[in-house]
């Protein structure tokens, strides 16, 4: 289970809304007839195929496929496919990929329609672990390094930020890891940063790149370089980023910046923005849903009702109809559970879901327990 830091020296855990049904519920043959059964012949169960595959954990879902091709000698993303359509089709033929490849896949489509926005949001967001998985994933699936496909589409110093990302940082002097913590190496970097944008920006890029390129390799310590650069400039670091940078890279910056400091509140105002205003960016939102819903979606709840008044379960409600809004609710499913709950803190530190404030979150199966609870009675 992940752990996101703040400057304050607190952490939280960060939790699900899918989890895996307990081995002695989980009958994947039985799963398996079900779904050639929501699929054969005229017409489709959409029901059936949502309640598994929507309450299923990604590895669950492909002991699913092996036992789905095993048995009928048929591939069961293939049948989906070929009977599902629309954005049902993409929430439930997301669910059946890995969260890596799932991700990789979303690159490599943001890559061909030149959608800078989606490569910010998933490289500049994840953790340097999460991004190492995605790009093996990608390896494998396009026959090319994430790196090279980096290199043909973006330029400039955005370009050296994205490299910097996919990169292991080397260099353990300046702290490294989620519980590196050195104040004076913090000030020193964050004296780098003054210096920079107080002189020739472009003189002292690189050593400002390299801060932000390997943030996520050691949050905590980017985190208190942001504070003591604001203590020693009266400025904090998104109004300095917003006052030197622009277009794309200041996208990249500001994304950082955010997932740093608090992730989960990133990722409540893309949802946000996702849904606002007339229309809706159905891939955005299924993009977020799908592939932080076996990670982080229930801090992204917290935050999402902290900063906006209501609950994600129903801004989504309002914003999706029919078996793509089942599927996504069905994902979330935690509309009763959330309000059931201590509400989060008031302020902005990631200590809304501790274990101080909720102690009978002791496991993860604990909290398993208490989603399928949640998604029996939203069913009934």
């Amino acid at each position: 289970m992940s752990v996101s830091w703040d400057v304050f020296n607190e952490n939280v855990k960060e939790f699900p809304t899918v989890v895996p049904l307990p081995d002695d519920e989980f009958y994947p043959l039985d799963d398996a007839k079900s779904l050639r059964a929501a699929v054969k012949g005229f017409g489709t169960d959409e029901q059936v195929i949502l309640n598994i595959l929507c309450q299923r954990s990604s590895a669950q879902r492909q002991i699913i496929i092996e036992c789905y091709h095993r048995t009928f000698f048929r591939y069961l993303i293939a049948d989906l496919k070929s009977d599902l359509s629309g954005n049902f089709e993409n929430v439930i033929v997301g669910l059946m990929m890995p969260t890596e490849r799932y991700c990789a896949h979303q690159l490599h489509k943001a890559f061909r329609s030149k959608s800078h926005d989606v490569l910010v949001e998933i490289l500049c967001s994840r953790s340097h672990e999460e991004v190492a998985k995605i790009a093996t994933a990608y390896e494998d699936m396009y026959d090319s390094s994430l790196a090279s496909d980096i290199k043909k589409e973006t330029c400039g110093s955005y370009q050296r930020l994205l490299l910097l990302i996919l990169q292991k940082l080397n260099d353990q002097s300046c702290g490294y890891g989620d519980f590196a913590y050195d104040p004076d190496i913090a000030s020193q970097q964050a004296r780098i940063i003054f210096k920079a944008v107080k002189g020739n920006f472009r003189t002292d890029e690189n050593a400002f790149l390299d801060i932000f390129g390997y943030a996520a390799q050691r949050r905590h310590q980017t985190c208190l370089i942001f504070h003591e650069y604001q203590r020693i400039s009266g400025k904090s670091i998104e109004e300095t980023l917003k006052s030197q940078t622009s277009g794309v890279l200041l996208n990249s910056l500001l994304t950082i910046v955010k997932a740093v400091n608090n992730r989960a509140l990133y990722f409540a105002e893309r949802l946000h923005r996702a849904m606002k205003g007339l229309g809706t960016d159905d891939n955005s939102l299924i993009r977020i849903i799908v592939s932080r819903c076996e990670i982080d979606l229930l801090n992204i709840m917290f935050e999402y009702e902290r900063i906006y008044g209501k609950t994600l379960f129903s801004a989504v409600k309002e914003e999706t109809s029919g078996y793509y809004r089942r599927s996504l609710l069905t994902i979330i499913g935690m509309e009763q559970l959330v309000k059931s709950m201590p509400s989060p803190s008031s302020c902005c530190s990631l200590t809304s879901l501790s274990d101080r404030q909720i102690p009978w979150y002791q496991s993860q199966q604990s909290l398993g327990w208490h989603i399928r609870e949640t998604i029996r009675k939203f069913q009934n």
